[in-house]
């Protein structure tokens, strides 16, 4: 009896803890002691398990499995005597990457941990968001790369990339495996593959080579409501299928949609695999706790590559500096493993300061628009030509046809309780009236919350037996973006206003009407012309609208940081690829199997993709010599020869085209073919060639003002050592140099190394405004194969202008390699 009366006291005790602690949030706790990717021994009983770089770490070994072990009862250890059991629960245990956990537990637990012996760092979670055929023609793969890697076959054999994002779809045949040429098995790759909760079938097949899901922080934090999300590597969305087959979807696979082929779709590394860290759902996104536990468990695994279409909502608030946090310290060591990652920029454009990518060992991409454009136009009865955008045939025998509103085609007066203007429902419009006609919808804000789709008018006007739809915005709404939606019936999308009141001017004054203006004879007529094809520009590539700008930032009050961002354009607006036929992403491709979808998410897997290649090529090439490789490669002309733009918005709000600056496209658009080739790279050494590529990091870090050393220690697992005095953040040696205070004269080096197979001699020439001053130092340098050579470059300001002046360094071979460096400064006082 005294025995089951002392268990309800604990119960009580426990429950009434409970409701003192309050309510309960996801904390992300780093320990003391290194992670499996740097324990370099010193724990009795416990061998090392770091490894160098050109070496590969076997995960399954005894050493790392004991450590790892140990790591995670430590962890458990730490919890059972600070926390009440029951109190809380412990939802990962970080130990490859990072040393840590993440706790679902009360702010006044988070509190006792903080001062708890063996703590580092605690911080609460946080949210991620998403980053939302025809480029790898536009990129030159076909011809100028595939090739080289053994043709399209052999693009990006057996290169594992890992994509954290929303899932796959696995019947895809962007996908499929059982293609002529079989995939064989990638020993090296440990990942797992779980099997669908209904057909208990596995998501991999050859092709995809591991799958898993990560959702405990979304679930501890409520968020996940399992009759909508998948528990599984099943894509609910969209996006994370769409940005795999971007990457590393099958070669020539057709892109049909109804009943239209818009040519054959391939990823940028056909060969290449495909690992899934599923975490974002379609209704939240993601928790940072369940980000940090796929990138750790990816990198354990084996993967080459990591692409990251996802990004945190805003700077972070915790630390000091946007570099010093959980997420960015993973990527870190994943780079420290060898791991390349590609990062979306964000889509906060073309405002500054809106990168949702900051720290340098991470290549961040932004997104441009390719050559290939989708416009069409309305042809009305009076001879004018209204321009607008829509993916659809022609009206029938390119013939005109009568024009109604869906204003004056309303069934009733119950018509009025619904916004019954944008064409989402056949029912309240009369049939008889619209059939033959081509129905004229309105845009309302309903489009822009996505409760209202032009797949939906396309759907109501066949329904209604309509000839075609127009929808027409009247009203001007800042910030959307308007993209051409393929459709199965002749449609279009009049984006100007000017236009638009253009077309209801014409509409009105052909319209009969009787004493209560009820229309009684339709007399404008239109004719839609054929859309289904592109129309190529040279003028490409630009920068796109959304794509979000630099500078970076390097603290949550969005001070300028000493680090050129973005890295490098890739193509990001209307791609064509896989979509999952239930992706919730996109109204407009609800049900389809292909979407054309723009953000820089469908940037950064081009890159990643890119890079893919270029490991297949150079097995030991290090993560930064990749990104070194991208960056002094890239194109600073479009197709035309002309200077990158970016498009900006005006005072008006209107979009306009302006030079670009490296804050719009950092180095240039990637140019794959040079980044194969590229001569010389800058690999992550500072003025200590004997420093290894993550201390150069760790330096950088620490030479940040006012950083707090204990931070970088705490939350990158690396003291601060002797060599960090009198560095600055610009020391770095990567492919860019961004001095945000230039104070009279600075002096920055660089190291470059051949990675030729032969002797160049490289003329080395300067671009920059005159008010800051930019010179180098030899003027010509000659390089031997494997060797380094190091350059001098002074800047002084001239005059303070308030403004940044944007110039280059470019190191022209005589044997044909160009390489070139950008440069950004500020002067001040």
């Amino acid at each position: 009896m005294w025995r089951i009366k002392l268990a309800c006291l604990l119960l009580i005790f426990v429950q009434v803890q409970r409701v003192v602690l309050g309510t309960h949030d996801v904390y992300i706790v780093v320990m003391e002691g290194d992670p499996v990717v740097s324990y370099r021994g010193g724990v009795d009983g416990f061998p090392a398990t770091a490894v160098d770089l050109d070496e590969e770490m076997d995960v399954t070994s005894e050493a790392v499995t004991s450590y790892a072990l140990h790591l995670r009862g430590h962890h458990d250890k730490l919890l059972d005597s600070h926390l009440v059991e029951g109190t809380y629960e412990k939802l990962y245990s970080y130990h490859h990457l990072i040393n840590g956990f993440a706790v679902h537990m009360s702010s006044l637990q988070a509190e006792f941990l903080r001062k708890a012996p063996g703590v580092k760092h605690v911080e609460r979670d946080m949210k991620v968001q998403k980053l939302t055929t025809h480029t790898p023609q536009f990129l030159g793969l076909p011809t100028g790369v595939w090739p080289t890697g053994g043709g399209l076959d052999r693009a990006g054999e057996d290169v594992v990339i890992g994509f954290v994002d929303s899932g796959i779809y696995p019947q895809h045949p962007s996908f499929a495996a059982h293609k002529t040429d079989r995939y064989g098995p990638v020993p090296r790759y440990k990942g797992k593959c779980e099997k669908d909760l209904v057909t208990q079938r596995s998501f991999c097949n050859g092709k995809i080579v591991g799958a898993q899901h990560f959702a405990k922080a979304a679930m501890a934090a409520g968020a996940f409501n399992p009759d909508v999300e998948f528990a599984s590597p099943l894509d609910g969305d969209g996006h994370g299928s769409h940005t795999a087959a971007i990457a590393a979807g099958n070669n020539g696979i057709p892109v049909r949609m109804h009943g239209h082929e818009f040519g054959k779709a391939s990823g940028m590394a056909p060969r290449a695999r495909v690992a899934v860290y599923k975490v974002l759902y379609r209704l939240f996104g993601g928790y940072v706790a369940d980000v940090v536990a796929a990138i750790d468990q990816a990198v354990q695994d084996g993967v080459d590559i990591l692409n990251l279409s996802v990004g945190p909502n805003s700077p972070p608030t915790a630390t000091r500096t946007t570099f010093l946090n959980p997420f960015d310290a993973a990527l870190l060591s994943a780079v420290k493993a060898g791991v390349f990652v590609a990062q979306a920029a964000g889509n906060g454009g073309p405002f500054p300061k809106t990168l949702v990518s900051f720290s340098p060992w991470i290549t961040t991409v932004a997104a441009g628009v390719d050559d290939r454009r989708y416009k069409n136009h309305l042809t009305l009865g009076n001879g004018k030509l209204i321009s607008g955008l829509g993916v659809s045939p022609a009206t029938h025998g390119n013939m005109s046809f009568s024009l109604i509103s869906a204003a004056d085609a309303l069934l009733g007066s119950s018509a009025s309780k619904y916004s019954a203007l944008d064409c989402q429902r056949p029912e309240l419009l009369n049939k008889r009236k619209v059939q033959g006609k081509i129905l004229l919808c309105g845009y309302s804000f309903n489009y822009i919350s996505g409760t209202a789709s032009i797949k939906k008018v396309s759907q109501t006007a066949r329904s209604l037996g309509a000839a075609g739809f127009v929808v027409a915005v009247e009203n001007s709404y800042p910030g959307t973006k308007f993209d051409p939606v393929p459709v199965s019936i002749p449609g279009i999308l009049i984006t100007d206003v000017s236009k638009t009141e253009d077309l209801i001017d014409y509409y009105n004054s052909s319209t009969v009407r009787d004493w209560a203006g009820r229309a009684t004879a339709f007399k404008a007529t239109a004719g839609i012309a054929d859309g289904l094809a592109p129309t190529l520009y040279n003028s490409a590539p630009q920068v796109a609208l959304f794509s979000s700008r630099g500078p970076d930032v390097k603290d949550f009050s969005f001070q300028d940081a000493d680090v050129l961002k973005p890295d490098i354009l890739a193509p990001g607006n209307l791609i064509w690829a896989a979509w999952a036929p239930n992706g919730t992403d996109e109204s407009n491709y609800a049900g389809e199997g292909f979407a054309m979808v723009s953000g820089t998410s469908m940037a950064a897997p081009h890159i990643a993709g890119i890079a893919a290649l270029i490991k297949q090529k150079n097995p030991k090439w290090s993560p930064s010599a990749i990104k070194s490789a991208l960056m002094t490669t890239a194109n600073t002309l479009d197709k035309g020869s002309h200077p990158l733009r970016a498009q900006q918005y005006t005072a008006s709000e209107m979009m306009t085209l302006s030079r670009a600056t490296p804050f719009d496209c950092g180095s240039g658009a990637v140019n794959p073919k040079g980044a194969l080739d590229p001569g010389l790279v800058l690999d992550a050494i500072l003025l200590y060639p004997c420093l290894a590529g993550h201390e150069d990091y760790i330096t950088f870090l620490c030479s940040i003002p006012d950083v707090n050393q204990s931070e970088v220690s705490n939350i990158a697992g690396s003291a601060c050592n002797s060599n960090s005095k009198g560095q600055r953040p610009f020391d770095l040696n990567i492919p860019s140099i961004a001095v945000s205070q230039l104070r009279g004269t600075v002096v920055v080096k660089r190291t470059v190394t051949s990675v030729s197979d032969e002797t160049e001699t490289y003329t080395i020439m300067t671009r920059m405004p005159p008010e800051v001053a930019l010179e180098v130092t030899p003027p010509a340098v000659t390089v031997v194969p494997g060797a380094s050579r190091e350059i001098t470059v002074t800047l002084t300001a001239r005059s303070v202008t308030g403004t940044y002046s944007f110039g280059e360094i470019a190191m022209k071979g005589d044997r044909g390699h160009l390489v070139r460096i950008p440069v950004v400064a500020m002067g001040f006082k």
